[in-house]
């Protein structure tokens, strides 16, 4: 098999031979190569030692990203190259981090230290193709399998049992029976991991296109990660509205919306309030009045555990908040909730109110989507006319008030507030003489 390797990887790796050493691209570029997408880094391997490494790149700029571990990063070209001298790995105490390497003059040892035998390959132009674990193989029949033992793989690090997960779920691959086996055994090896190590994972998983079965197939793994979401397994709803359980559902979900991590993870935890929120009438129907509250309640801890960013955390809460929201084509209505929410967040929640009704059951599907398309026809009719619903549309601003005789501070905020609000319903036109004559009015009256 031939790699068209990029002229700078090509570069190092004939300058490693021209010295003496072995050079190799090596792991995640080698596979990505041979399936016909453009890596997103080059990496590279060698027996040459690292002290060697700066030396032979000495007329370019090296940083130590982890000598201890053999590991240059050589400059080209403003890229940064990671070269690798190869090595055997030791044990593994904290089921993370090697406590000591040793190196070696063979490829096929370091080979052997790697996750899956899709990573486990090697390449150059002079040997092509070094795969001795089978990789090109298990890549051409979709396959996920740990180079060796499974069990010694994940004790060495368990943040592969969640690396093979995602790999499942965005290459679209399956995952070898005991390699199986041993992620479902070796599931609670994940706790030792750090919060951001699973939340980086987590979202590529959720973002792949096979997330829905492996979320269902592997729901034991994702409760170790989040055991909030336990409450939702096997959790029936009993409405004619649904036809699975909460978690059932909320898997069904997150298949029907855009693979993008604000709109996947809203779906993940959109539902999770359910089981708190459950009532049930005289007739036998349950009923989950509150769960979106509660749901946008247990979410934000959630992810303030794995360490998400504030300002996703604020909008993935709000959505879950108002996602069962029952929005109508009315002008006023929706100018009030752009004026609340925003139109991007509103825009947002239209794909996530679609893909919440597409995992229910048939009754009053056709309807609902039907209400919901017109909700959105008419949210981007009010955008794109530009019609009155924030303050920065308002005809007046805080410098008119001040003008006619307003003191700075609280009162000018409110008044603009009420007179926006007025606007949205219809009572007053958006225009300055008319606005600033209401202005004065309510100027009168005493706070």
């Amino acid at each position: 098999m031939e790699i068209k390797l990029p002229t700078d990887v090509k570069m190092i790796i004939d300058r490693l031979c021209g010295s003496g050493y072995d050079g190799y691209a090596v792991g995640g570029c080698v596979r990505d190569s041979l399936m016909g997408a453009a890596p997103h880094d080059w990496d590279l391997t060698t027996d040459a030692l690292p002290d060697e490494i700066e030396r032979i790149f000495a007329d370019y700029k090296t940083l130590d990203i982890g000598k201890r571990f053999g590991t240059i990063a050589v400059m080209v070209n403003a890229e940064l190259y990671e070269i690798t001298t190869y090595r055997v790995d030791g044990a593994y105490s904290d089921a993370r981090h090697p406590d000591e390497v040793s190196f070696s003059d063979r490829l096929r040892d370091d080979l052997a230290r790697r996750d899956f035998t899709v990573n486990a390959m090697a390449y150059n132009d002079r040997e092509g193709l070094v795969d001795p674990y089978g990789g090109a193989r298990d890549l051409s029949d979709g396959v996920i399998r740990c180079v060796g033992v499974p069990a010694e793989r994940f004790g060495e690090d368990a943040l592969r049992i969640l690396r093979a997960l995602r790999f499942a779920a965005t290459l679209g691959f399956t995952i070898e029976p005991e390699t199986s086996k041993a992620i479902l055994s070796q599931r609670t090896l994940l706790n030792t991991i750090a919060a951001e190590r699973i939340r980086d994972e987590l979202l590529k998983l959720l973002c792949g296109d096979q997330a829905d079965f492996i979320l269902r197939r592997y729901r034991s793994v994702i409760a170790v990660l989040i055991p909030e979401l336990k409450g939702t397994f096997d959790f029936e709803q009993h409405s004619k509205h649904h036809n699975r359980d909460v978690y059932r559902h909320t898997v069904a979900a997150v298949r029907n919306v855009e693979p993008e991590p604000l709109l996947r993870v809203t779906m993940l935890f959109h539902d999770i309030g359910k089981p708190l929120a459950q009532t049930t009438d005289k007739h036998g129907i349950c009923h989950y009045r509150n769960h979106p509250k509660i749901g946008a309640a247990m979410t934000r801890e959630i992810l303030r555990r794995l360490c998400m960013p504030n300002a996703f955390i604020d909008e993935v809460c709000t959505m879950i908040r108002y996602h069962d929201e029952r929005f109508k084509p009315e002008p006023v209505m929706l100018k009030g909730y752009l004026k609340l929410l925003g139109a991007d967040m509103m825009l947002k929640l239209m794909l996530i109110q679609r893909a919440d009704i597409l995992a229910q059951s048939m009754y009053l599907r056709a309807e609902k989507l039907s209400n919901l398309a017109a909700v959105s026809d008419e949210l981007r009719r009010i955008i794109t006319s530009e019609e009155c619903y924030s303050l920065r549309q308002l005809a007046v601003s805080g410098a008119d008030l001040l003008h006619i005789g307003y003191a700075s501070g609280i009162r000018i905020g409110q008044t603009l507030d009420q007179l926006l609000d007025l606007v949205i319903a219809g009572e007053l036109p958006n225009e300055k003489e008319a606005l600033i004559a209401r202005a004065k009015e309510l100027f009168d009256k005493p706070e």
